[in-house]
């Protein structure tokens, strides 16, 4: 995860997230950090990861896309993250092709 940065996108419904993913992955050069995890009460987030003006760019125009459907509880970017964030991250094992 060395000079990359990480967006996550947080929505009440699944079918909003979807739609923002769908516009993220289309806008900008990003790749998704593992699947979208709900996580209770409609609750439900993605992580995706990038450079950082490529996952900036993203996560506007999810946040955008998603709160056209539904409701964005959450929309944030970290630059350049630690090396630890990476222990409470969702991981996926297809991550490793």
């Amino acid at each position: 995860m060395a000079n990359k940065a990480i967006g996550i996108l947080e929505t009440r419904g699944l079918t909003c997230l979807v739609a923002g993913v769908d516009a993220m992955l289309k806008s900008a050069d990003v790749q998704l950090a593992a699947p979208m995890q709900q996580i209770g009460s409609a609750m439900c987030n993605v992580v995706v990861e990038g450079d950082v003006a490529a996952v900036k760019a993203a996560i506007d125009t999810g946040a955008a896309a998603a709160s056209q459907i539904g409701e964005v509880i959450s929309a944030h970017v970290i630059a350049r993250p630690d090396e630890a964030i990476s222990d409470v991250l969702p991981t996926t094992a297809a991550k490793g092709k």
